[in-house]
């Protein structure tokens, strides 16, 4: 029963990623949470990325949907490629109402966004070293971009109650500091350039957004963190 239950699963991570990728059909114009759904309205929240930075939403969809095509055309029975499906699942799963949610709620949405980012994590770990651009790329990418996306609302939901001891600029860094830890806790137990990639784009798109202020010059250093850090790790890793 081990190989139809793994072509099960490759089927449904399929079908999740094809549903992910169609959700924005459904919810047009999302363009991150509006102000006015907090307490304390932020018209330009310094810790989301400039507009131009959420373009690579195309490429992770598009990655996405032909490495699970290819997980279900050539590689549906095999296990090391079965283990990440499963987090995978429930991941894209949760991805796919996630817009609906954040244009009702940016609590749900903010709780959601970080389910989403664990299985993505966890199956990020589960991937094998063989067919790196067909797997262990589009989930790296998925995961690097929800590893930003995740601190970037939380961020914005502690920012926009006005909670202590941190403003806006605080949380921000605040946030940038938690997405860097997590970031370079990956590298080190996975190297993977794609995740790594997805991390330096948002923080460049957020200096983009702020400039030479605070939180610029934050996520300026914080990109060139990981920059050297996801070098330094695949090096070693392949020592």
């Amino acid at each position: 029963m081990k190989g139809p239950a793994m072509r099960l699963r490759a089927i449904l991570v399929l079908l999740a990623a094809l549903a992910f990728a169609a959700s924005p059909l459904f919810v047009p114009g999302f363009g991150g949470y509006d102000p006015t759904q907090f307490p304390v309205p932020i018209e330009e929240p310094p810790v989301q990325p400039a507009g131009y930075a959420f373009s690579i939403w195309g490429l992770i969809y598009l990655w996405l949907i032909v490495g699970a095509g290819f997980g279900l055309w050539k590689r549906a029975e095999e296990p090391a490629w079965d283990a990440h499906r499963l987090p995978l699942l429930v991941s894209l799963a949760v991805g796919a109402i996630w817009l609906a949610v954040a244009v009702a709620s940016p609590i749900w949405a903010t709780v959601l966004i970080w389910v989403m980012l664990g299985g993505a994590l966890v199956a990020l770990l589960r991937t094998p070293t063989s067919d790196r651009y067909l797997l262990r790329g589009p989930v790296g990418l998925y995961a690097g971009w929800l590893t930003a996306a995740s601190c970037v609302s939380l961020s914005l939901l502690t920012a926009g109650w006005g909670l202590a001891p941190f403003g806006p600029d605080g949380w921000a860094i605040a946030a940038l500091a938690l997405g860097l830890v997590i970031t370079l806790a990956m590298l080190w137990r996975v190297p993977s350039p794609a995740y790594a990639a997805a991390v330096i784009w948002a923080l460049v798109g957020v200096v983009v957004q702020n400039g030479a202020t605070l939180v610029g010059l934050f996520a300026a250093n914080a990109a060139v963190i990981v920059l050297a850090f996801a070098y330094f790790a695949g090096r070693w890793r392949h020592r």
